[in-house]
Order: structure tokens, then sequence, then C-alpha cells
């Protein structure tokens, strides 16, 4: 399968009154034709910024200050304003993490779609509105064409999700990028957004970037998995390779802090300390002021991505070789 995505070296900073910010460093990943790759972390680690860096929605104080952003070959960070906003909802399209501010509350649902529609598939205003229906209809809407007249605020928080799904997915792009869609629902919904998300990958071949609090969404969901600590990958392997065998101490860290129901216990573990700030991160690998195996080296150096195992990559000096003592 070919690259769709490719992040290279991504270095995002936000220069704030108190110092500057560096929310992501060096940040490197890919996503092959129909993937769906997972992305988990704490609250803080980069996520969210990840994505609006790859959609070119970083805006002053922010700065994208280095590396590569490649769809299909093309570098996102060399494209100007005009041409990114061709891509954006025809290539590349974005469910952002609220429904609630994503929607314009003073537009109907339908029509929302139809300027998408008339934007990148020039269709007219007659058969781009009857398009939309159609799309509202495809995500499992009851009575799609009167929720399409509705307001945003007239709508239930599930079905503004799905209406941001079927926005997102009208020009069938490339890559899709899904940023926490299912945190501000309850569970059932939340399981019926995911089987939703599924089928019209299937049906669509996208590939998808799934931003997410929740392992237990991505255990179900994805093919491959990123973990992301303080603006930097730390961990990318398939998804059951992770699961069941761990490399980073932070990963080990945040499976062991899972409630299961196959064990009994009357404490959770937890990753002692707080995550750092990010005016003034630590020095080396990020995670060393709380990791229990850190070394001298930790503090000075940071470690790079190393393939540890078979698609298995990790960014911790306990897994490479020239550094071990």
């Amino acid at each position: 399968m070919s690259q769709v995505l490719r992040v290279e070296n991504l270095r995002t900073t936000f220069r704030i009154y108190g110092g500057t910010v560096y929310p992501l460093d060096e940040v490197t990943f890919a996503i092959r034709e129909g993937e769906t790759l997972g992305m988990v972390g704490e609250t803080g680690s980069g996520k969210s910024v990840t994505a609006l860096s790859i959609m070119r929605l970083i805006e002053p104080p922010g700065e994208i200050v280095g590396g590569q952003v490649l769809l299909e070959g093309e570098d996102l960070l060399a494209k100007s304003e005009e041409e990114m906003r061709k891509i954006r909802g025809s290539k590349i399209a974005m469910i952002f993490q609220d429904p609630m501010t994503s929607l314009d509350p003073v537009y109907r649902i339908g029509n929302q779609i139809v300027e998408v529609l008339m934007l990148h598939q020039q269709m007219d205003r007659n058969k781009a509105l009857e398009r939309a229906v159609e799309l509202l209809a495809a995500v499992g809407i009851p009575s799609p064409g009167r929720v399409s007249r509705m307001y945003p605020h007239e709508a239930s928080g599930g079905i503004k999700q799905r209406a941001m799904i079927a926005m997102a997915l009208s020009c069938q792009p490339r890559l899709l990028i899904a940023d926490e869609p299912t945190t501000a629902l309850d569970v059932t919904v939340e399981a019926q957004i995911i089987e939703l998300m599924r089928r019209l990958k299937n049906e669509t071949k996208s590939s998808i970037l799934f931003i997410t609090h929740n392992l237990g969404v991505v255990a179900q969901f994805c093919d491959k998995v990123i973990v992301m600590y303080a603006g930097s990958v730390v961990e990318s392997a398939p998804v059951s390779d992770l699961f069941s065998s761990p490399l980073h101490p932070y990963t080990k860290g945040l499976l062991e802090s899972i409630p299961r129901i196959d064990r009994k216990r009357r404490l959770l573990p937890i990753i002692q300390g707080n995550v750092p700030s990010m005016t003034n991160p630590p020095s080396g690998c990020r995670f060393h002021p709380r990791c229990p195996h850190a070394m001298p080296r930790c503090k000075i150096k940071k470690p790079v991505l190393n393939e540890a195992q078979p698609a298995h990559f990790v960014s911790c000096f306990l897994f490479d070789e020239e550094s071990k003592p």
C-alpha cells in the first residue's frame, strides 16, 4: 500500500507573553492507503496541534517552523493559502472535537454541506442540496430532509456529530482527520459513531488519523497507533503489538492505568509526576523526570525512534543498542 500522508520532523511553536511554547518537536509518522492510525497521549501531548499543523490551520502566535507534511508526495507546508483552501475539504478533511462549535450556528445544517459541495464539486445549489440530504441519510440520520433544514442548536450532539462526518466525507477525501470525535457523546452514541466511521472508511477507502484519549476505541478501530508525550512520538506500532508488548515506559504506564475486569486491584497504578511545562521542556528525553528507568544520558540527549521489533518503533535508550552501557 502506498503512503497517503508522511509527516517528517514536524516542529510547531507558539510565542506567548511568558516565552515560547514548543508543542511539537520533530514529530514523524506515516499513514498508508486505507489505514486507520490512532494517536494517543495525555492532554497537552500535542495531538490536536499535530492535526491543525497538517491542515495548515495554525494561526499567529503559532508557527510551523520545520519539517514536511507530504500528502501523496506533495508538501502541504510549501503550498499557498489559496492552494490549501482547495485541498481542505476535498483531499483532506477534518472532524473537529466539538460539533457544538464546529458548525456555524446561523446556517442550516444542510446549507453548510451544500457550501462544501458547491466549492469542491462544482455542483449547482439544487443538486448539492439533494446530495446533502443523501449524505445525511448515509450517516444514519433519521428524517434527513427535516434535519437538513435544522439549525445546529435544534439538533442533538449525536446528530451534529453525524452531520460533521457527512460534511467531512462529502468529497471523499484521501485523508480524514478525526480529532476526538466522540468526546462529548454518551457511550451508546460513541459506539454508533465508531461503527459508522468504520463502515464509511471501508466504502470510501479513505485513510484516517484518529485522535483520542480512549485506548479501548483504539484497540477496536485502529490498525496502527502512535503514542505521543510532550510533543514527541515515543512509540509507534501495530495495535495488537502495542497492547500485547508495549516497550516505552510511558506507554506501559498508560496501559497499566486502565481499569480491567480481569484484575482485582484496590488502586490503579499511576504515572508519577506531572506533564512538563512546554515553555521550558526538560532537556534530553522529555519523559525522563517521570521515568522509573531514567539513565544519566536521558537528561542530556533526546533518543530517536528506532525499530526495536519488526514494525515496532520506540524512542527510548533502553532499546537503543548503540547507547546501552
